[in-house]
């Protein structure tokens, strides 16, 4: 059966002829008859009412299978390994300068390259392509990274103790990082950073993309440190840089937050999914992992959250209650698709995404505002920074301070207006003199003579 012209060199046919099968598993046509014969290769499939073709599919199934495996590679006299006696079909042997190679040739068509090793899977991968037609596919050769080069710290840096003891979200988000600092700038030496070069370099073409621009600056941080610890480097470079300015989540306002209760009523997933943001202040990949098995007797809820690994108990808001005793659940998880099943992080986001939208709200209301919305009413209810931190799951005071420093200069700046106010009302004067026609008294030094 030729080959179909009309196929590109890039895909290979599926079926084969009779003669291209029993090479394909390198035996000749009646040797592959028997075999067929034998159950030990499938059968044909027919095409119309006579012509045959076998899938390769189900040949190299049967060859997984149904084969044994044996040694190929025989000892010499010597005791030295040599390639076996007998090669596959149109596969020969070319002595070159005293070195033997492998070729497949079929007829008197071109010589195709294969590997030494006829035992190896890139032999049989460049085999099948030969015999198919088709370029064999080309294994990107690996490289090892200069020693002292970016390269080497970012390979160094993924066998440290520090790396390896990152979470499996954490390391997918770094590996992409560092991946394209290793492309662009691997070639660059460590000990030829300054900070000029990080700017211009590495920074200068994240400029229009100030969020890109502050994860390069971060993990760069990164491996600098670790160069530092393992000596290729005694100060930090980037010392003086200015984190680039990124435009920050901000939090839902007390109006946002009731269009979106007025769009969506208790009882919908919507509705729920929102108090378990709002009232438990917890991340979109802890919120879309809540089950209620999570739940205790107490109406408290147990979290762990996934980025920072820190195990929490709150207690449910009466809201969260009443929103959670209305909604009907079908999954032991509490917030699932359409289909009954549990959300991934980024299809929840997507679907609390076009809950928001239909609620009316504007783009800039994302998710994590409600988040920020939480930590914001705590602070303006009176909580401490420490009760942020119990709730928000904070492992520093400095971001639960940002809260009630916010609710803290709001109150503050209401007292000093009142003040201020109370302040010119008292330059008033509350009584008026009168004194029969006399003026009174202006301030100053009396010139009466005691």
């Amino acid at each position: 059966m030729p080959r179909q012209t009309a196929l590109p060199p890039s895909l290979a046919p599926r079926l084969i002829s009779r003669e291209a099968a029993a090479a394909y598993i390198c035996v000749s046509p009646n040797t592959f008859d028997e075999m067929v014969k034998n159950g030990q290769m499938p059968g044909a499939r027919l095409l119309g009412s006579r012509r045959r073709a076998w899938d390769v599919r189900q040949l190299d199934m049967q060859l997984i299978n149904c084969l044994p495996t044996a040694i190929i590679l025989t000892l010499t006299k010597r005791g030295v390994m040599s390639m076996p006696r007998k090669l596959p079909p149109h596969v020969e042997r070319n002595h070159v300068k005293g070195h033997t190679y492998l070729s497949f040739r079929r007829g008197k068509g071109p010589r195709v390259r294969l590997p030494n090793d006829p035992t190896s899977e890139e032999f049989m991968a460049a085999y099948q392509a030969a015999l198919l037609g088709q370029t064999a596919p080309v294994r990107e050769r690996f490289v090892p990274a200069a020693p002292g080069t970016i390269a080497a710290l970012i390979a160094s840096y993924k066998k440290s103790a520090e790396y390896i003891g990152l979470r499996d979200t954490s390391k997918t988000g770094y590996i992409s990082r560092l991946e394209t600092l290793r492309t662009e700038h691997g070639h660059r030496t460590v000990a030829g950073l300054s900070r000029e070069r990080i700017i211009t370099g590495i920074l200068q073409s994240y400029a229009d993309r100030p969020g890109a621009a502050l994860d390069t600056l971060k993990k760069l941080r990164i491996l600098i440190r670790h160069a530092i610890n393992i000596g290729w480097l005694k100060h930090d470079p980037s010392l003086g840089i200015k984190r680039p300015k990124i435009k920050k989540i901000r939090s839902w306002t007390d109006d946002e937050i009731e269009q979106f209760k007025n769009r969506w009523p208790l009882g919908t997933k919507q509705r729920t999914a929102f108090h378990l943001f709002l009232n438990l202040g917890q991340r979109r990949s802890d919120v879309v992992r809540m089950a209620q098995t999570h739940i205790t007797p107490e109406r408290k809820i147990r979290i762990k959250q996934q980025k920072t690994g820190r195990e929490l108990l709150i207690p449910l808001h009466r809201e969260t209650v009443e929103a959670l005793d209305a909604y009907d659940m079908q999954h032991v998880v509490i917030i699932t698709t359409a289909y009954g099943k549990p959300f991934t992080v980024d299809g929840f986001s997507g679907w609390m995404r076009d809950a928001i939208s239909e609620a009316g709200l504007p783009l800039d209301c994302k998710p994590h505002g409600l988040r920020k919305a939480a930590g914001r009413l705590l602070a303006e209810a009176g909580a401490t920074a420490k009760m942020i931190m119990s709730v928000l799951g904070h492992t520093t005071l400095a971001e639960a301070e940002r809260y009630t420093e916010e609710a803290d200069q709001a109150g503050l700046a209401e007292d000093a207006v009142i003040k201020l106010e109370g302040h010119k009302a008292n330059r008033i004067a509350q009584t008026i003199s009168v004194g029969l026609g006399k003026t009174p008294k202006t301030k100053g030094k009396s010139d009466r003579k005691e």
